[in-house]
């Protein structure tokens, strides 16, 4: 039976969303591997640094600074990071190798940016010949050290210009392995058969009201009370379902706002899938998991891009314009209004439901498929 390990950490919660719908689709196919998640971040503990320091692990210190939306100067911060991963470089590499020799994986995926020079390297001294994948999970690399190095044997890319940015480090078309987009859970991809005029009724919802879903990532946003003050004073007509992961306070005060706007506010939950059903379009940040999961759905998405947007996340933005699957502004505050103004003019909507249902991205089954090529090639 072929060992897969499936190398992630919970810097934000993509990487491990990633693996763990990857594991969930190759189960699910009964290929006959033996996938093994693995913490990257708990292997390198030892050696942290950034806990030695602050007593906070480096994927704490990274949850920290989104959860208080503390992004202004993520650039400078992350290419200090870098500074002193590269400088213990050498110390993460005996450390991984040990853990190569012990788990003698036939194969090893990484989901994880920063770190996959040194897991290349270690997995090359423990066993020449296993080859290793990194899988990006983000629209395009974030270079130089983020995604793609010189040393990775294959790279799975989302988009053309992922592989664009793996061409210019050397890398062949044998070695890129393009996707037709970012992991998402496979639950996108299930027929939703409710009746969404009595969904909507049962979570106090008009049936026939443009509905936007309102999500930003795990922690929610304080930014999601401006956008539904703006919205009610707009008198657009429009109604909102407000997901604010685990961030209580926020889910309180959402709560408690009342206008003539019908809002349905949940906290933390497992049913975006179902709740994007229930919606005609998307507003949150630029993240790829986001984006992702309501083009699947069919959901034109409404994104923000400025100074405080996460350096590796910017060109998704650029990327939704380029697609013309949404609207990017640059302040929610000020132009959220405008902006659905422009989504729900005659025949706008309609038009970009069809361009987000073009992208047809199927990366999560496409990728299962590239780990079996490359086991049968090693």
């Amino acid at each position: 039976m072929p060992k897969l390990d499936f190398i992630y950490f919970d810097a934000g919660g993509g990487h491990r969303a990633a693996a763990t719908a990857l594991k969930l689709v190759i189960d699910q196919q009964n290929r006959g591997w033996d996938v093994r998640l693995v913490n990257l971040q708990e292997m390198l503990d030892s050696i942290d640094i950034f806990r030695k320091l602050t007593g906070l692990r480096l994927q704490d210190i990274y949850n920290v600074l989104l959860k208080r939306g503390w992004t202004l100067g993520a650039g400078p911060l992350a290419r200090g990071m870098q500074l002193i991963i590269r400088l213990y470089h050498r110390k993460e590499v005996r450390v991984l190798e040990q853990h190569w020799l012990e788990s003698r994986p036939d194969l090893a995926v990484s989901f994880v940016p920063h770190f996959n020079r040194a897991i290349v390297e270690s997995l090359r001294r423990a066993f020449p010949g296993v080859p290793a994948v990194t899988v990006i999970t983000d629209f395009a690399d974030y270079p130089p050290h983020f995604w793609i190095e010189r040393e990775s044997h294959y790279l799975v890319c989302g988009t053309e210009k992922c592989v664009e940015q793996a061409h210019a480090l050397g890398h062949t078309d044998d070695r890129i392995l393009r996707a037709s987009g970012m992991i998402i859970h496979p639950r996108f991809y299930e027929p939703v058969t409710v009746d969404r005029a009595a969904e909507r009724r049962q979570l106090g919802l008009d049936p026939d009201r443009p509905t936007a879903l309102v999500l930003f990532g795990g922690y929610g946003a304080g930014v999601m009370r401006e956008i539904a003050a703006r919205l009610e004073e707009s008198g657009l007509g429009v109604q909102l379902i407000m997901i604010c992961g685990r961030n209580e306070k926020l889910r309180e005060e959402l709560s408690r706002m009342r206008g003539r706007m019908p809002m349905f506010v949940e906290g933390f939950t497992t049913e975006v899938p179902y709740y994007m059903h229930l919606a005609d379009f998307f507003i949150g940040k630029p993240g790829p998991g986001s984006i992702s999961e309501a083009l699947a759905m069919k959901l034109p998405v409404l994104v923000e891009c400025n100074l405080w947007t996460l350096p590796q996340e910017r060109y998704n933005a650029e990327w939704v314009r380029e697609r013309g699957v949404g609207i990017v502004v640059r302040d929610f505050r000020r132009e959220v209004a405008g902006a659905v103004r422009t989504l729900l003019e005659p025949g706008n909507l309609e038009r970009f439901r069809e361009r987000a249902a073009a992208i047809g991205n199927r990366a999560v089954f496409e990728i299962a498929d590239f780990l079996g090529t490359i086991l049968e090639r090693a």
